[in-house]
């Protein structure tokens, strides 16, 4: 690697330098954002995911784009990639794969799922049943797959990006909570706005603007960048602000159910990304804050049943009080 950003075989390899970083993200957020008109934190929140090894949840309802941004962010990346829709009779073989009989060798021959790819696209997977859903725990979480008692290491980089509707809607399943964690953020789309709007339906009235993505790195370059932002440096007293949080949520009366240490650690890798982002080689706490939300509130519980996300005792709603309420650290670059 060079100290500058440089374009080799027509994809963009990655520096070692912070503003070479951000430099080269940049063109990644913007050849997503040529698909997905209006929507800079949807695209960001997809980006730090990708990079800082999670996984990525998008709720809301059909037509706003979920899947467009999953597939846009898979297409500026020149790298394997799958889409799963999941549907009630989808089953864990055909995500995992499965063992076949070979009657010529006389033996079983193993036939890849659709989760051996670096990008795995899970549409809609809560209409498929909890089992179904389980049978991505294991590669979620070790980048594994064991069928038949034998261990398969899935591709690097490894990324899940799901959607999913609104539970009240009609034949969905809800995410077992052991799931839902294994999910870095969870975000929402939502409408665009009458400008959004608008310009979509002039620059989609006669081509698929997908068709015009070209990749600008390569997922081997990927793998660089990620390693980059491991090396982001997190203070003691950013650490323990991002542990206070986390205990925050534990302890609080309106939270049934907490942060769990999966989420602490999920939360700095995302801030190091974050701040990388920004041109900067440590995390300071205004990056840990600006995450807490999309990384805590889809594995919070309320203690308030049927607690809506929007009212002022959802969880999202709960947590920018903890937020307020957690002693922010002054030093953060020791």
């Amino acid at each position: 690697m060079t100290d500058t950003a440089h374009v080799s075989d027509g994809l963009l390899a990655p520096a070692v330098t912070a503003a070479s970083f951000a430099q080269i993200t940049t063109a990644i957020a913007d050849s997503v954002s040529t698909v997905i008109d209006g929507k800079p934190a949807a695209v960001r929140s997809a980006l730090v995911t990708l990079l800082a090894e999670g996984h990525l949840l998008i709720e809301d309802v059909p037509g706003v784009g979920k899947t467009m941004l999953a597939r846009a962010l898979s297409a500026s990346i020149d790298a394997t990639v799958r889409r799963i829709q999941f549907t009630p009779d989808l089953l864990p073989g055909d995500v995992t794969g499965v063992s076949v009989f070979d009657p010529a060798a006389r033996e079983f021959e193993f036939k890849p799922g659709a989760v051996f790819a670096n990008v795995v696209i899970a549409d809609e997977i809560n209409r498929s049943s909890p089992k179904t859903q389980s049978a991505l725990l294991e590669a979620m979480e070790e980048r594994q797959v064991t069928v038949d008692g034998r261990s398969r290491v899935l591709p690097d980089p490894f990324l899940v990006v799901a959607t999913q509707n609104p539970l009240d809607m009609e034949g969905t399943y809800a995410l077992p909570e052991a799931q839902r964690d294994r999910f870095m953020m969870r975000i929402s789309m939502g409408y665009p706005d009458a400008a959004a709007e608008v310009l979509m339906l002039r620059q989609r009235e006669t081509e698929n603007p997908l068709a015009h993505i070209t990749p600008v790195v390569s997922a081997a370059q990927v793998g660089e960048l990620i390693a980059w932002a491991r090396r982001i440096h997190v203070s003691p007293a950013v650490e323990e602000y991002a542990v206070a949080l986390a205990q925050a949520t534990r302890a609080h009366p309106e939270i049934r159910l907490g942060a769990s240490p999966r989420a602490t650690l999920q939360l700095v890798r995302a801030a190091k990304v974050w701040a990388a982002l920004e041109g900067r080689s440590f995390v300071i706490p205004d990056d840990v804050a600006s995450l807490v939300v999309p990384v805590f509130a889809h594995r919070l519980i309320a203690a308030r049943a049927g607690s809506a996300r929007g009212e002022s005792h959802g969880v999202p709603a709960i947590l920018e009080r903890i937020i307020g309420g957690v002693r922010v650290p002054l030093a953060s670059r020791a």
